[in-house]
């Protein structure tokens, strides 16, 4: 017969021709011609040494000195930088849209339950059918004692499959593998020799990872943890939310009390006016007179504060909001166009409780873990278990000098044979097993004591949450009452400065007393609005207070909500399942 193998030259040259294709998979690969040294691309410098040690310099130059500055002056140039600037009118509902869709914290908080998904569907593609192929070229040349065994053989086989995965712990695999084997023994009677087969094998565990809640464990973690994640962003949506409505409600404060100090600042021009038109009908005296500059030049340090502190405020709003057009670079004037409306509610603290303890995210996701701990647990006792697998195989075989005619016998099916067999494996110690097990159990018990404090918790932050929202209400009815006193004492006080019977100091620290008492009406109503906000936070409402509709993905809504949908509900970042009620 013909020698199967190649001859020495043929040999050298698929030899040469490897060992020089080496370094070209290497190099296309990404790696160097020589695989065993480090190169360029193994380490990636970000900081280099200049940007770690050096230590950069700030210098401020120094502004020019003015003898002639006056606290009017400076008040004129702070103005002109507070007015000068593009204004624009919005609203908290506004505010709010705009924070949902174009908050940078909160589009990449979006992403989590997204990545969390892909979890999932990689946990589920474990049950995915696989197609294998494996294919193999042998060639043998050793000595024989015999003239019935060829010294020389060449043996080639492809094996395509299907491996089937089974939801309840095991496998069935479905081959066809086809084999030519040629030798150069004379007595030989197929030279060379095509078998194709048709194999099914099954293969089963029957104590540890057997049942589908074994094998489906990971995908079930994996789901557990895509519904974490998606509470989690709820959370962060509330979070955001919350943060947006006390910033608008911050600088509404910040904008009245501007509103306030610069009335101060009128009230002490007028006083100023008035102290010097006595003066010089000879009625006044001096001191009065450097009382009301005084007082006017506390009043301009006032409102300098008040422009500062509203700039600020904004920034931080702009920060929340991220509105094109309005980053925190840039100067425009930021108005707050809805206004407080306080009234008193009613409430039954143990509804709030309960409502808190049902709609708290904290609460989801504590549930969530707990369901998670179970399921580890079970798993754990599983794992304890032997491993005792059950194998079966049942193969149909052919045979011939070539390929067709080896299928034509294999499907005349008159060589088949069959093999079932168990492997089994009983773990002496278990240890490992059995620490697993524990571990599980008390991250359950860790998981209760949570679930326990985190109860105590919330349930404290809605009586505290309660609390203010009261105090907040009877601070507000108080500081009216105030303000409606020392408007009638500053008007009273006026009136007698005209008539000689008090001076510009009284004056002066009557305005400033309605101006506090100004300031604490504002602060008690904005802080009324806060105390709502947090009310609606310790309950898990805000969402609802805010008419926010929350959805993992808007092509799965209820008819209901597309309903809804089609009337006016408008989506603020389309696919994050977050859009408002007009």
């Amino acid at each position: 017969m013909t020698n199967p193998h190649p001859s020495p030259s043929v040999r050298s040259l698929l030899l040469t021709t490897a060992l020089t294709a080496i370094p070209t998979l290497s190099m296309l690969s990404g790696c160097m011609s020589n695989p065993f040294a480090e190169g360029p691309l193994d380490t990636v410098t970000v900081a280099n040494k200049d940007r770690l040690h050096n230590i950069a310099v700030f210098n401020l130059e120094r502004a020019p000195t003015d003898e002639n500055q006056t606290s009017e002056s400076q008040l004129q140039k702070a103005q002109a930088d507070y007015s000068n600037v593009e204004q624009i009118d919005l609203t908290l509902e506004n505010a709010r849209a705009a924070a949902l869709s174009n908050n940078l914290g909160l589009s990449a908080t979006l992403i989590a339950p997204e990545i969390a998904e892909q979890n999932v569907n990689r946990e589920r593609a474990a049950f995915e059918s696989v197609f294998t192929l494996s294919a193999s070229w042998a060639e043998t040349d050793a000595p024989t004692s015999s003239t019935l065994v060829g010294s020389q053989s060449r043996n080639q086989s492809f094996i395509p499959g299907i491996r089937i995965p089974l939801m309840t712990g095991g496998n069935i695999t479905v081959s066809a593998p086809i084999n030519r084997f040629s030798t150069n023994n004379t007595f030989s009677t197929l030279n060379p020799a095509w078998t194709s087969d048709l194999e099914i094998s099954f293969s089963h565990n029957l104590l540890r990872g057997a049942g589908r809640r074994a094998t489906t464990h990971a995908l079930r973690l994996a789901d557990l943890d895509h519904q974490s994640s998606l509470a989690q962003t709820k959370l962060e949506v509330i979070r955001v939310l919350a943060d947006v409505d006390r910033a608008y409600w911050r600088l509404y404060a910040s904008t009245k009390a501007l509103e306030v100090v610069e009335q101060q600042h009128t009230v002490a021009l007028n006083q100023l006016e008035s102290a010097q038109r006595k003066r010089r009908a000879g009625t006044g005296t001096e001191v009065d007179v450097v009382r009301s500059q005084s007082g006017v030049a506390d009043r301009v340090e006032a409102i300098i504060l008040a422009q500062n502190d509203v700039k600020l405020r904004q920034r931080t709003l702009k920060q929340l909001v991220n509105m094109p057009g309005l980053d925190v670079s840039t100067s425009t004037r930021v108005l707050t166009e809805s206004a407080p409306d306080p009234v008193e509610y009613l409430y039954d603290l143990e509804q709030l409780t309960d409502s808190a303890l049902q709609n708290r995210m904290e609460m989801l996701e504590l549930e969530i873990q707990l369901v998670r701990n179970a399921a580890s647990i079970a798993f754990a006792e599983n794992q304890k278990l032997p491993l005792v697998a059950l194998n079966y195989t049942y193969r149909v075989n052919g045979l011939a000098g070539s390929l067709g005619n080896s299928y034509d016998q294999l499907a005349q099916n008159e060589f088949e044979d069959w093999s079932i067999g168990l492997n089994a494996e009983f773990p002496l110690g278990n240890e490992a097993a059995k620490a697993s097990l524990a571990q599980a159990i008390l991250a359950r018990l860790q998981s209760l004591n949570t679930k326990e404090a985190r109860v105590q918790s919330i349930t404290t932050e809605v009586l505290n949450a309660v609390d203010n929202l009261q105090s907040t209400w009877h601070r507000i009815l108080a500081s009216r009452e105030s303000v409606l006193l020392n408007a009638r004492l500053l008007e009273a006080e006026s009136r007698q400065f005209d008539v000689g019977r008090s001076t510009s100091t009284d004056v002066l620290d009557a305005d400033a007393n309605l101006a506090n008492a100004r300031l604490a009406e504002i602060r008690a109503i904005v802080d009324y609005q806060i105390a709502q906000i947090d009310l609606a936070v310790a309950t898990g409402t805000l969402l609802g207070q805010a008419k926010v509709h929350w959805h993992t993905d808007p092509d799965l809504l209820s008819d209901e909500n597309k309903a809804r949908a089609n009337e006016g509900v408008t989506p603020y970042k389309p696919g994050s399942g977050i859009w408002t009620s007009p």
